[in-house]
């Protein structure tokens, strides 16, 4: 796996998020993926989808910087701090936080396995 790919990968995603795109995230996304909430919550992929589906995740504004990339076989970590804007139902989103994402190479596309998250700021 090439780092590129991965670049590649989490700009479709990032722009899938901002979107509120659940045909790209459902495809991104492994159907067996377990992400942290900065809350401590651990969600699942139909989870994610559905507060997105749903209307209830809304982005406004979304910047990632300071991204780490480390490719290990068919696999690859990101860490990436990013700036958001935006409401969850009716409660604000409004900070920087810390992912850490992990993909894995699957026949022909990568996907996300697993995630976490911390605000920073």
């Amino acid at each position: 796996m090439k780092i590129e790919t991965v670049i590649d990968a989490e700009i479709e995603l990032l722009t899938a998020i901002k979107n509120s795109d659940v045909l790209v995230l459902e495809k991104m996304l492994h159907d067996d993926l377990l992400f942290n909430l900065p809350d401590g919550q651990t969600i699942t992929k139909a989870f994610d989808l559905e507060t997105y589906r749903s209307g209830k995740m809304k982005i406004d504004f979304l910047e990632a910087s300071d991204q780490i990339i480390n490719v290990i076989d068919d696999s690859a970590v990101v860490a990436v701090t990013i700036s958001l804007k935006g409401l969850y139902e009716t409660t604000p989103i409004n900070g920087v936080f810390k992912y850490i994402r992990v993909w894995k190479q699957f026949e022909n596309n990568l996907k996300v396995i697993a995630g976490s998250c911390i605000q920073l700021a």
